[in-house]
């Protein structure tokens, strides 16, 4: 007879508490629909129906901006990708395969407001978002050999990570309107947070040792879905740059509230290889922060000197 691996086992014995927190979920969650948060009287037709095509002065957003909601757009148009990734992994069955069918239809409003706003507003290129759309999707996003319970670790972080993102391009576009929409993404992404975050809280007290392993592996590996990405990484530094989302959100943001919420360096219940991993993410988290603050030095210097020849730093 297969025996059932340790993360697995720890994922039958959470089914209880998936579906404890769907409930709880389903309580809190409001509905909103995406075509409100959409100015659409000032859409007009582009060349095709007569009208006229996309030029980059209609733009009311900066580069920074369109940077911003360029990549968080990408990064939500891979949904089917993801859906397959924890599909396969928590399963389509019971309240595992009702929360990945929920989570799905919750975030798939998410690219679908957002692509409107920037087309009916003519934020970005159209035909460049369409051809980057049709690239990053056939691309796809892989987490690779992820075991469910990492799985549940890595969307801990990246459903708050993404919630940071959203919420911080809001501002930056300096666009009323943009800025209500992003925070009701937002306001989704913190959710899904909390319903991934309250289940690592009960695997800690299922299998210590597992959790801590996953965790801290998800930790010192952690990386975007959009990652793979055309121009991730150019997109990405313009984001960092303006405070958007960078190394020292994502440590003070992002991993240490959920590291503190689970309770991570108090846990008395670890065996030697909880600790072992534990101390693994001590090391690596000094070494984060040390590198977050050598990149905000960074670019404090730079913004001194960029006001210091009358330019203006965008910063969130």
């Amino acid at each position: 007879m297969a025996q059932t691996s340790p993360q697995s086992a720890v994922l039958i014995e959470l089914e209880p508490v998936v579906a404890e927190n769907l409930d709880r979920h389903i309580t809190l969650a409001k509905e909103w629909h995406p075509h409100d948060y959409v100015p659409w009287d000032e859409g007009r037709n582009f060349a095709f129906l007569g009208g006229e095509d996309w030029s980059p002065e209609q733009s009311k957003l900066d580069e920074t901006a369109k940077a911003a909601m360029f990549v968080n757009l990408l990064t939500e148009d891979n949904l089917p990708s993801y859906h397959r990734e924890i599909a396969t992994r928590f399963g389509r069955d019971g309240a595992w395969g009702e929360w990945v069918g929920r989570w799905t239809a919750e975030e798939g409003r998410h690219g679908i407001a957002i692509r409107d706003y920037l087309v009916v507003t003519r934020g970005v290129d159209p035909v460049a978002l369409e051809r980057a759309r049709m690239d990053y999707m056939t691309l796809g996003y892989d987490s690779g050999d992820k075991s469910p319970l990492e799985a549940v670790a890595y969307v801990s972080f990246q459903e708050l990570a993404t919630r940071v993102s959203h919420r911080n391009t809001g501002k930056a576009t300096g666009d009323p309107v943009a800025d209500k929409l992003l925070a009701r993404i937002a306001t989704d992404e913190n959710l899904h947070m909390i319903f991934y975050r309250n289940l690592v809280t009960a695997a800690f007290d299922i299998d210590p040792d597992e959790t801590m392993k996953a965790v801290a592996h998800e930790v010192m590996h952690f990386e975007m879905p959009g990652a793979n990405m055309a121009n991730f990484r150019k997109n990405s530094t313009i984001i960092a740059k303006a405070g958007i989302y960078d190394l020292r959100l994502h440590h003070d943001e992002v991993v240490s509230p959920i590291l503190r919420k689970w309770q991570v360096f108090e846990r008395d219940d670890l065996g030697p290889e909880g600790e072992k991993a534990r101390e693994e993410l001590a090391a690596f988290l000094a070494g984060l922060d040390e590198q977050a603050t050598r990149f905000v030095e960074s670019r404090e210097r730079l913004r001194a000197r960029m006001a210091a020849r009358g330019e203006v730093p965008v910063q969130v």
